[in-house]
């Protein structure tokens, strides 16, 4: 099924802003990790990186129930379940650890 705009799309700055921000992250640990950096500082910063993607993760999924399941639901039929189930299943995706 083909989409016309991601539910993001109005987003999509601050999407891509914030991973740029989580990329630079992964490099500051990559750079703590070549200089032996103590392991608790480490497991700081690697908490730090892992709330900031779970913040875009959020920002994706509020876009996408307002967008495209809201678009879906209110259209009904078979599109609904449909983006209903994408959307229990990324939210399972995001709280199974």
């Amino acid at each position: 099924m083909a989409h016309e705009h991601p539910g993001y799309s109005a987003d999509k700055d601050a999407v891509l802003s914030r991973l740029r921000r989580i990329e630079g992250q992964v490099r500051g640990l990559q750079r703590m990790v070549e200089s032996d950096t103590y392991c608790i500082d480490v497991l700081t910063q690697v908490s730090a990186a892992t709330r900031a993607l779970e913040g875009v993760a959020l920002l994706l999924l509020e876009d996408h129930l307002s967008h495209c399941v809201a678009d879906a639901a209110r259209r009904g039929g078979p599109e609904a379940d449909e983006k209903m189930h994408e959307a229990i299943t990324a939210v399972g995706r995001l709280v199974k650890r």
